[in-house]
């Protein structure tokens, strides 16, 4: 384990704030440990888990409601496993770190059921494979996380949590080309599971993990343990702002990306919707690269957070409302255009204003987890929502002036936290 000059200095893991800056390799590692987890994820949600569904769904139930109830459970067990992982993973004492062990089984874990859910025969068995793919890499995920706020300054975190932002879009891609490419569902979640492994290595082989003194860490009570998630937004208030800044705008862009093909086929009559999908998401990937770095370094340079974070959603608000008004196809790829550009400004900057809202250093890793939740918890309400405004309320005109009108509400709370520029 070397590179300790590149590496941010080692010290007690529950120091208030680190001081040095991070070296471009422990970025660089770290990054790509957090592009694999999500190859891990997209590989299955793009493409495996909807073959898979295709293939074993029963005489009676459609593969779209299979779909469904697996995907959903899966959601239900990762709300739980990152806040669980994050706390456990803050009071970890090891020779190895409090958060490389739980790296390191994650994505052990992770790719033994993605194993186990590639030989799934079953409904019942494949969604017991995905709720554990769930489990494990969402302990890994909560470790890395937490990893930002241990180790990096507050002034280097905007461009640390760029290059995470950039390497999770690059692993949605490696993990879709990887499930694509590989030559069948079977093949495809070996493919990603030995990619989730061997990706992590480097950072897990060349970079120390500063270990938890043991007497740094707080007796154990199962009241204290449970009663640490309940986070009172009237003690902690940053930290309630910051949630529901975080949950409002993901949930915008949820809605605004659930019925992209549906929106191409019924209300713009496009040819193709499918390869229009296509299209759409790559200019939204090509916008999103290009700001999610830029805007973190920006973010950092200013010393401020709060006016990139409103920007990004006002920004994100417009493009969502250029598909309510302008229903063409130009329309759609500026809406993708400005909804990348917006996009990626957010999950940089908005990254580091969630490091800087945490209430105690001990409870980094537990805090970020129950932030994390915003991230997931769209997924879930978005559904929900979407279908009776599109089906009762107004149709597509409807969806995207609501899912507008939610973002930018997230992006003006913005400006209720008070501890942060």
């Amino acid at each position: 384990m070397s590179d300790a000059a590149a590496a941010p200095a080692p010290g007690p893991a529950d120091a208030a704030e680190p001081q040095q800056r991070a070296g471009h390799g422990w970025t660089a590692s770290l990054s790509l440990a957090n592009g694999a987890i999500w190859a891990g994820w997209y590989g299955p949600i793009q493409i495996l888990l909807a073959l898979q569904a295709a293939a074993l769904a029963p005489p009676g139930a459609s593969k779209e409601s299979v779909l469904a109830w697996v995907t959903g459970l899966g959601a239900a067990v990762s709300l739980v496993a990152n806040p669980l992982f994050g706390a456990l993973s803050d009071r970890t004492v090891s020779r190895f770190g409090r958060r490389s062990p739980w790296i390191l089984a994650g994505v052990l874990g992770g790719a033994a059921a993605l194993t186990l859910l590639a030989g799934a025969r079953t409904v019942a068995g494949m969604a017991l494979g995905w709720c554990l793919v769930q489990l494990t890499l969402n302990a890994a995920f909560a470790a890395i996380t937490a990893a930002v706020p241990d180790r990096v300054p507050r002034s280097q975190r905007g461009a640390v949590g760029g290059w995470l932002g950039a390497a999770q879009i690059l692993g949605v891609l490696a993990g879709t080309g990887l499930a694509t490419l590989a030559g069948g569902v079977v093949a495809g979640y070996l493919a990603c599971a030995g990619f989730t492994v061997l990706a992590t290595l480097p950072h897990l082989l060349l970079h120390r993990d500063p270990p938890l003194p043991a007497a740094h860490r707080p007796p154990f009570t199962w009241r204290a343990f449970l009663a640490g998630f309940r986070l009172s937004p009237r003690r902690h208030p940053d930290l309630g702002w910051a949630w529901l800044t975080r949950f409002l705008i993901n949930l915008g862009n949820a809605l605004a990306l659930l019925y992209l093909l549906y929106y191409l086929r019924d209300a713009l009559h496009h040819p193709d919707p499918e390869g229009g999908v296509l299209i759409l998401t790559a200019v939204n990937g090509v916008t999103l690269l290009g700001t999610v770095v830029l805007g973190g370094i920006r973010s950092d340079r200013a010393g401020r957070r709060k006016p990139f974070v409103l920007a990004a959603g006002v920004v994100m608000a417009v493009a969502t409302a250029l598909l309510a008004g302008w229903q063409t196809w130009p329309g759609a790829l500026c809406a993708a255009a400005l909804l990348g550009v917006g996009f990626g400004v957010f999950t940089s900057v908005d990254f580091a204003l969630m490091t800087e809202v945490l209430p105690a250093a001990a409870h980094r890793g537990k805090d970020l987890g129950i932030l994390n939740i915003a991230n997931s918890l769209p997924q879930v309400a978005a559904p929900v929502l979407a279908a009776p405004l599109v089906s009762h309320l107004g149709g597509y005109r409807a969806l995207y002036l609501v899912a507008a009108a939610i973002g930018l509400l997230g992006a003006l709370l913005v400006r209720r936290i008070r501890g942060v520029a």
